[in-house]
């Protein structure tokens, strides 16, 4: 039930997100996937480490796929070549069935995380403040 409860909770808010806060998500996401790999991997969870280590893929895959190289320019292509190579740890870490590569992989993802968070807060605040102005200015003509 509170599985249940917590999923629809989670498509709520993927379903309500702006584009910044969808890219933070899906980054959030994918530390979860590699957290949980890596408690799969202290536990012998064979199962649950490949599992987990394949959503973090193919979030990651997701990401890559929707960056958009004509307008994103040298950004984008970073971060396609940041996001290959967490990939490749992650299927290292998956080979290995060690957590090292699981822990840059998190550092890593972490502050990109931050990063789209702190976009996703700024771009609310001016909107937030656009909105404001609008309503401003629409009073004082009345």
């Amino acid at each position: 039930m509170i599985n249940t409860a917590y999923h629809r909770y989670l498509e709520a808010e993927v379903l309500g997100a702006d584009p910044l806060k969808l890219v933070w998500l899906l980054h959030r996401g994918a530390i979860d996937a590699s957290r949980s790999a890596r408690v799969c991997i202290q536990n012998g969870d064979i199962r649950g480490r490949s599992r987990n280590i394949n959503r973090a893929w193919n979030i990651l895959a997701e990401l890559a796929a929707s960056l958009d190289h004509s307008h994103g320019g040298e950004l984008s292509r970073r971060l396609a070549g940041l996001y290959s190579y967490l990939q490749t740890r992650l299927l290292e870490a998956n080979v290995q069935q060690s957590p090292a590569p699981l822990d840059e992989v998190e550092t890593l993802l972490s502050t990109l995380a931050e990063a789209w968070q702190s976009a996703h807060t700024a771009s609310s605040q001016a909107s937030s403040e656009s909105q404001k102005e609008h309503k401003t200015a629409a009073l004082s003509v009345a």
